[in-house]
């Protein structure tokens, strides 16, 4: 499947890609490093943090500058939103995160990293109606891959924990 993603080809075709997992399961690697190969391929992406995102869109809005910010993530042929789901967004700040998602609507890939199932969303959007609007527009004709419960950096600190000890 991640061979698969990284041909571009669900760029091409403006899908979106949804990584849902627990912390540690492999989804901002994954994100960035399929953000790292459609750059390689010519492809104009952009990364950024959910919050970060939404902080940026709200002082956009308050300098009377929110359709500019809006246009610039419209333009790149892949956003990349990590740690969606992590932190509760005000009534605000989902409205002006569904408005960047509108604006990409079918013509723009978007690629989001979730700790939460969309059933869980409502914690981070509020708003049952919103929330469901924004989960519609991040999984109609897309992708949604789910990284699973173990963490990969517990396995690994546990693995050297175990791990007899070397002498010199």
């Amino acid at each position: 499947m991640i061979n698969t993603l990284a041909s571009c080809e669900w760029i091409k075709k403006s899908q979106p890609l949804c990584l849902i997992g627990d912390s540690g399961t492999g989804k901002s690697h994954m994100l960035i490093a399929l953000g790292t190969e459609a750059a390689m391929q010519g492809y104009r992406v952009r990364y950024t943090l959910a919050t970060k995102l939404v902080n940026e869109l709200v002082e956009a809005a308050d300098e009377k500058q929110l359709n500019k910010t809006i246009a610039r993530y419209g333009r790149v042929d892949l956003l990349c939103i990590d740690e969606l789901g992590y932190m509760e967004l005000d009534r605000r700040g989902a409205e002006l995160l569904f408005q960047v998602l509108t604006e990409r609507e079918e013509k723009n890939s978007v690629a989001i990293a979730s700790n939460e199932s969309f059933g869980g969303w409502t914690k981070t959007f509020t708003d049952p109606r919103l929330c469901a609007a924004i989960v519609d527009r991040l999984t109609f004709n897309g992708i949604i891959i789910e990284t699973g419960t173990d963490s990969y950096r517990l396995a690994s600190t546990r693995a050297r924990a175990e791990a007899p000890a070397k002498t010199g």
